[in-house]
């Protein structure tokens, strides 16, 4: 038999195309009837926000190659010509069906709930009298309308501003026609709610309010017609950092030409007249299939601003109360609980205030000595922030922030600028590597008077405020080893010292790779001897080559894997003698699922690890990563018994991976607590307060039969 060539590209996905399907998922959520409506419309407003990061990041990219003449092909053996032509045909698709979301689905539901957008002719007396206030106090300063002509060029639209274009005639002279320009301010809110007295909650475009004093602005011009429009900019960073004297001012200078960067889409009304099309598509130097024409706003995501402002819990999710944390005894600090046990928690079931309090707590306690800390993103008013700010007047403070964060690079710079003033040791890395471990470590002179590392090691960003909206997972401990190499990895961001081990830690780009290969190739060496082989990960993405091949090398040998991946799939399951033993699923609900869970069955001695890593060449090799295993008996046994098995049970969610790169719904076994299928976040959810237990998981196939309950760290202290 002829050996299977695991590098040929009939074994792979396509990136994009992944990504887009993983948008599609999303999409359905806003579909999904069975979702609250305001959720809906939530998901609905995310779908958009994921294309606008897509076209600026990917697009972005993909065009400049193609600039540049770049000729490699993907994994799957495209052309870069031919992967532009694929995502042309799928995001056309994909805006299609989010506008037919919208106007068949989302808005006549919401009309029906008396969630009204008005049309300008709807508004009553007193509404129109609110708008023509707000028009002259509010929107009408703020506007400066451009007509383009040789003494004024046309404007430079910033990325993803609302902009209003017309046609216009001049009435002394009607000698041609000219383009008129309007910029609407970002200070502005899209969506305008204005007042009702009728019970219901009605809102109006900013849109059509900038349109209706078009008029007012272009006086002694006739409007032949106008279109809202909005452009997206390539926003990728291109940074020297090895010449870069400043990191922080290098990324600053950027993000100013981020705003300016080259287009690579436009939005505009379907209305609009092939004229403003064509002058707009002509002055952004783009392709016919870079336009996109939609039949309604012209930026989804903002509709965000309904769900925000919109007071009717009965159309959201049920609020629910997280688990907290509580110690054995009250007299207890946390550091005396974890010189005994290790915790661990599952966010947002477990409360992410366990997490802010323990730095806190670290913060106030004169015993602690030093805190180093790295920040990749974190909330507008973070309270960790606050209390390293604190923390700094007693104590030695290290925080290392990643200031390439994409999307967060202005936040982070104001973060570290705080941070430096209040005398913290602000550092920003290694040159050419993102720092995006999650790593919190102290030391304190503890009542013995001897010195020891507490640490705490997550999955997620310090950030409180998406820690209640992602699932992730967080260990805080005082074992030797984890702290150990903990402090060994942070020499590594500020010294760039490599140390000879930093066991048990896995760490990218040093030996993260090579381990998990390793690991994955340990478990096809267990099922050759026949030995109980398995791999479960619960990851973002997985494109990385050398892992999919190990992955199949593993499906080879007869180890059955499951890849519970939420977004970027590149590897085809299920194709016979190559992945036949490999299941991929992905879940896209309520929560966003961010948690990293790798388990290895390893012949019955078990092994799990979390951290911050997907499966990516970016995470293995570009930047500092972090994959620590779950050592506490005690604490695997919580994950093998509630958290992969309900994720391997779910059927509400999950969508399956087909071999041709399509997703399908699961298949509903039984029904858990009313719903039609099992859920498994309604189930953690309901397991977090107290309305269920890991017996309720549905049977699945799971890394393992139970063999007792998990003892939960939030009641530990009353069990024992």
């Amino acid at each position: 038999m002829a050996r299977v060539r695991l590098d040929s590209p009939k074994y792979y996905l396509n990136r994009e195309a992944s990504w887009l399907a993983f948008n599609r998922r999303v999409l359905e959520e806003a579909q999904d009837e069975s979702n609250p409506l305001l959720e809906r419309l939530k998901f609905l407003a995310i779908t958009s926000r994921n294309l606008d990061e897509f076209f600026e990041v990917r697009v972005g990219g993909l065009l400049q190659r193609l600039e540049d003449g770049y000729s490699e092909r993907t994994p799957d053996g495209l052309k870069s010509e031919q992967e532009a032509a694929l995502i042309s045909e799928q995001t056309h698709a994909l805006v299609d069906d989010q506008y037919r979301c919208w106007n068949q689905q989302l808005r006549p539901s919401l009309t029906q709930q008396g969630i009204r957008l008005l049309s300008l002719g709807d508004l009553s007396d007193e509404q129109r009298e609110f708008v023509t206030h707000y028009c002259d106090t509010e929107l009408d300063p703020l506007l400066t309308p451009v007509t383009v002509d040789p003494a004024h060029p046309f404007p430079r639209v910033l990325n993803k501003a609302l902009c209003l274009a017309l046609l216009l005639r001049r009435r002394r002279r009607a000698s041609g026609t000219y383009l008129g320009v309007v910029t609407v301010p970002r200070a502005l809110p899209r969506i305008v709610r204005v007042p009702s007295n009728g019970g219901t909650d009605d809102y109006v475009f900013l849109a059509d309010l900038v349109s209706l004093h078009a008029a007012e602005m272009y006086q002694g011009y006739d409007i032949v017609s106008e279109a809202a429009f909005r452009v997206t900019r390539n926003s990728n960073l291109y940074l020297q950092e090895e010449e870069s004297r400043s990191l922080m001012e290098s990324v600053r200078a950027e993000l100013h030409n981020r705003r300016k960067g080259d287009a690579v889409r436009l939005e505009i009304d379907a209305g609009a007249s092939a004229e403003i099309v064509d002058r707009l598509r002509e002055n952004f130097e783009l392709q016919e299939w870079q336009v996109f024409r939609v039949d309604g706003p012209v930026n989804f995501s903002r509709v965000f601003r309904i769900y925000e402002d919109t007071q009717r819990p009965d159309l959201k999710y049920a609020a629910f109360t997280p688990r907290e944390l509580k110690l054995a005894r009250r007299s207890r600090t946390i550091f005396d609980e974890l010189r005994e046990h290790d915790i661990l928690l599952h966010h947002p079931f477990d409360s992410y205030d366990s997490v802010v309090r323990f730095i806190q707590e670290a913060a106030e306690d004169p015993r602690v000595l030093s805190i180093r800390q790295t920040l990749y993103r974190t909330s507008e008013e973070s309270p960790i922030i606050d209390a390293l700010v604190e923390a700094a007047a007693t104590k030695e403070v290290t925080v290392v922030v990643e200031l390439k964060a994409r999307f967060d690079e202005a936040p982070n710079i104001k973060w570290a600028r705080q941070l430096e003033d209040s005398g913290v040791q602000v550092y920003h890395g290694l040159v050419g590597l993102k720092t995006h471990c999650k790593l919190c470590l102290m030391v304190r002179k503890d009542e013995d008077n001897v010195p020891r590392r507490y640490a705490h090691l997550g999955t997620g960003n310090y950030n409180p405020a998406t820690a209640t909206q992602y699932t992730d997972m967080s260990l805080l401990t005082a074992d030797e080893e984890l702290t150990s190499a903990t402090a060994a990895v942070f020499h590594y961001l500020t010294a760039y010292a490599e140390a000879s081990s930093y066991a048990p830690l896995l760490v990218a780009p040093l030996n993260l790779a090579d381990q998990t290969l390793a690991l994955i190739d340990r478990e096809a060496a267990h099922a050759q001897a026949g030995r109980r082989a398995r791999i479960v990960a619960k990851i973002n993405s997985l494109l990385d080559r050398n892992i999919i091949e190990a992955l199949y090398r593993a499906s080879q040998a007869g180890v059955e894997i499951d890849l519970i991946v939420r977004g970027i799939c590149a590897l085809r399951p299920g194709i016979r003698g190559v992945s036949d033993h490999i299941r991929v699923r992905s879940i896209v609900g309520r929560f966003l699922e961010h948690s990293r869970i790798f388990y290895f069955g390893n012949g019955g001695d078990e092994e799990i690890y979390l951290g911050s890593a997907d499966w990516m060449p970016r995470n293995l090799y570009e930047r500092v990563e972090v994959l620590f295993p779950v050592k506490e008996p005690m604490l695997r046994q919580r994950i093998l018994d509630e958290i992969l098995p309900a994720y391997l049970a779910d059927r509400a969610k999950t969508r399956i991976l087909r071999q041709d790169g399509s997703y399908v719904r699961a298949a509903s076994p039984r029904p858990f607590a009313g719903h039609p299928s099992f859920n498994a976040q309604e189930f953690l959810i309901s397991l977090a307060e107290g309305r269920a237990k890991p017996s309720d998981i549905p049977p699945a196939k799971a890394p393992r039969r139970r063999t007792r309950r998990a003892v939960h760290t939030s009641t530990r202290g009353e069990e024992e």
